[in-house]
């Protein structure tokens, strides 16, 4: 079959990224003449301790159709606003990384009035953050009130529980005619004569072909990296964190923000779900025996644990190529990077809609596999030199610490941080993720700071720039005391799911 479409999709593995495919790709694909099957065993667990996301999950939903009044009853959400850095800099410093935009444009000039900001007694940047506000009073609403777009719409994302987020997906994809097989794969064919994969044999004895597969089978990398023998290209030298510890503990504060909290050897998360609070340690093997680690997440808990704590290993970096002939390798199966910045979900969407994007026909196009490959790789790139960024400046003096400052930067993340130094310019790369807003706060908060800004700004007076500068720190606030409590807006909204048809 070289000229009809490819009629049967075989996705190996369930779990959050098996079911974001199903929904996704059933969404644009289902119908008379195409077979979707996901092929998932009971006997293999998921990693299930991703919570936290990012704003484009919200575009992944409206999607496939998923109302957000629904998600927050189903899942047990709360919204995210950003992510607070604790000990990050050095002991006892923090900030906070919000989803919006810092201030306004003025003069054609990217907000950096506030660096002349010490004649209008403002404290810092975060003053000029309508997300960081928000985050810190506790509060939430989807529109602020504020005449300007940049900061009328409220950025959020959610943290949900992810396995009831898996379910709901689950739901909608059977509904649009997947095929859910229960059954634990033993091993997959090859065609000898394009060395493609024919088929995935069960343990019952059943045999599944297809013309394309999916491989969500986690860091096994099941068809992508075992039978296709796809290499791993390995970061740990960049960012040596290879191992975490993932408890659940009862209660929620209801904080619409995650927080990350360095430790000696790694970091901590705490993410709040409405009835419970998601914590997690992840650190580097190489500094601190697993028994210790454990041990300084139990210590640091904000309630009596709900659950056995569960030991994860994994490895930064990602799979050579991500698409090898007619195998897609998403989630897990393709790349991971530390959570650090809430990104697994994001690289799992991320990879679902360029396959939409970029769909092939049974002739598998290389031209088309070379373009994903490429997008993939970039993307994976330029996350990775945002997290490394939050390791590069910091004061604290334990090894691991020390080890991460000395590791070589990559070329683009040192320019990056040199121009900024240098300037206060930070480029706009249109395949980054994380917009100069991000790069902004994470470089402010770890303590590189311009030394320049923008000649433009010059044309403008000590006295007007601090007008200016009040009355948006005035306007902030008043948006924020308007907002009622995250916590009171997520009851609402679930008692209007209710009502949802």
């Amino acid at each position: 079959m070289t000229n009809g479409p490819i009629q049967r999709i075989v996705i190996v593995g369930g779990g959050t990224a098996g079911w974001m495919t199903a929904a996704g790709l059933s969404r644009v694909l289902a119908g008379p003449g195409m077979a979707i099957s996901l092929i998932e065993s009971p006997e293999i667990g998921t990693v299930g301790v991703g919570e936290a996301t990012i704003p484009p999950i919200l575009g992944f939903n409206r999607f496939v159709g998923l109302d957000e009044r629904l998600l927050l009853r189903d899942t047990a959400a709360t919204f995210k606003l950003g992510i607070e850095f604790d000990g990050w800099h050095r002991p006892n410093a923090r900030y906070f990384h919000p989803f919006g935009e810092f201030g306004v444009e003025m003069d054609a000039v990217p907000f950096q009035h506030w660096r002349r900001s010490a004649q209008g007694g403002f404290p810092d940047l975060w003053t000029f953050s309508l997300e960081t506000r928000a985050a810190m009073a506790g509060r939430f609403a989807h529109r602020s009130g504020i005449a300007h777009p940049l900061l009328g719409q409220t950025a959020y994302a959610y943290h949900f529980d992810a396995a009831a987020y898996a379910a709901m997906l689950r739901m909608i994809a059977e509904r649009r005619g997947v095929n859910r097989i229960e059954g634990r794969i033993e091993r997959a064919s090859i065609d000898p004569a394009n060395g493609h994969i024919a088929s995935v044999e069960l343990a019952d004895g059943r045999s599944i072909g297809g013309d394309l597969f999916i491989d969500c089978s986690g860091f096994r990398s099941l068809l992508l990296g075992e039978t296709l023998g796809v290499p791993f290209v390995d970061w740990n030298h960049l960012l040596p964190c290879d191992r975490a510890w993932a408890v659940q503990t009862r209660g929620s504060d209801g904080a619409p923000y995650t927080r990350s909290i360095a430790r000696t050897a790694g970091w901590q998360w705490r993410i709040p779900l409405q009835h419970r609070t998601g914590n997690g340690h992840v650190f580097s093997s190489a500094h601190v025996d697993e028994q210790a680690a454990l041990d300084t997440l139990l210590a640091n808990l904000p309630a009596e644990p709900s659950t056995d704590p569960r030991r994860l290993t994994f490895r930064a970096g990602h799979r050579a190529c991500f698409w090898q002939g007619n195998c897609v390798g998403i989630g897990l199966a393709g790349g991971f990077l530390e959570p650090l910045e809430s990104t697994s979900i994001h690289l799992i969407q991320l990879g679902i809609l360029r396959l939409i994007g970029l769909f092939p026909d049974p002739t598998f196009a290389p031209s088309l596999i070379d373009e994903y490959n490429r997008e993939m790789a970039e993307k994976f790139a330029l996350i990775r030199d945002f997290l490394l960024l939050h390791y590069r400046a910091s004061e604290r003096t334990e090894p691991f610490w020390r080890d991460c400052r000395a590791a070589p930067a990559p070329d683009r993340l040192a320019h990056r941080i040199d121009l900024y130094r240098a300037s206060g310019v930070i480029p706009v790369e249109d395949a980054d993720l994380f917009k100069p807003s991000s790069w902004l706060a994470v470089m402010e908060g770890q303590g590189i700071s311009a030394q320049a800004h923008h000649p433009l700004l010059r044309h403008r007076s000590d006295a007007e720039v601090a007008a200016r500068l009040q009355r948006l720190a005035t306007d902030i606030g008043n948006a924020v005391s308007s907002m009622p409590a995250a916590t009171d807006y997520v009851a609402a909204a679930r008692a209007a799911a209710d009502k949802v048809v």
